[in-house]
């Protein structure tokens, strides 16, 4: 069904087909990727032209196992000199490659039906709600004077906003004249968070108090 358009020999056709498509097929994934993922115009600009470059190698290879090999290791340092990127990233970088090694070895039709694919999936995985996480928990960050025993001080208030509330880290500020105090918390429902941080705020001296979304590891 998905026919090779390079038979034997190179044809000048068949070459500019191979290319046009190259660049077509790359300028299609870097729009997935910057309507997926925060991005830069460096990375769009690489990820535009690799299907090409990539192609043009294998083409170039055209069967020979030594220059395969050769072609490996360049790879190889390309990617131990590069930036680690994000998940996203580095599937848009997969993707170019492989749609790349497809067009070099002439399965022009093959590699635009998985770009397509592929690209409409990343779409409406990325603006539906599949893989939201719904967390619960929040980060409250409270900066207090160095003789405030912070062990205890600031329960009283805690149980009565929260549900779980857990320090998870302490840190000296200011030459160690400031102590910075992290917490887990689960916020009850219904409760104001200003009369929240106001209670909090009696207990500190005033200094600064801050609530955010809970810290998340990036994974992929």
């Amino acid at each position: 069904m998905f026919n090779s358009i390079i038979g034997d020999s190179l044809t000048f056709s068949s070459a500019s087909i191979c290319i046009i498509t190259s660049i077509i097929l790359g300028i299609f994934i870097s729009f997935v990727h910057m309507k997926t993922t925060k991005y830069n115009k460096n990375f769009i600009v690489s990820l535009s032209v690799m299907p090409l470059i990539v192609s043009m190698i294998i083409i170039m290879v055209n069967g020979n196992l030594g220059t395969s090999v050769a072609i490996v290791g360049a790879f190889s340092l390309i990617r131990f000199r590069s930036i680690p990127g994000n998940s996203k990233e580095i599937i848009s970088v997969f993707l170019a490659m492989s749609i790349g090694l497809a067009i070099g070895m002439g399965q022009v039709v093959f590699a635009s039906l998985v770009t397509l694919v592929t690209g409409l999936i990343l779409l409406l995985l990325t603006y539906s709600k599949f893989g939201n996480e719904e967390t619960k928990y929040k980060t409250l960050d409270i900066l207090i004077p160095e003789d405030l025993d912070y062990d205890t001080v600031f329960d009283k208030v805690l149980k009565k906003y929260t549900e779980v509330f857990e320090i998870i880290k302490v840190k000296t500020s200011n030459m160690g004249s400031l102590y910075e105090l992290k917490y887990k918390i689960e916020m009850k429902k219904n409760i104001s968070e200003k009369k929240f941080i106001d209670e909090l705020r009696v207990l500190n001296g005033n200094l600064k108090i801050s609530i955010s979304k809970a810290e998340t590891e990036e994974m992929l």
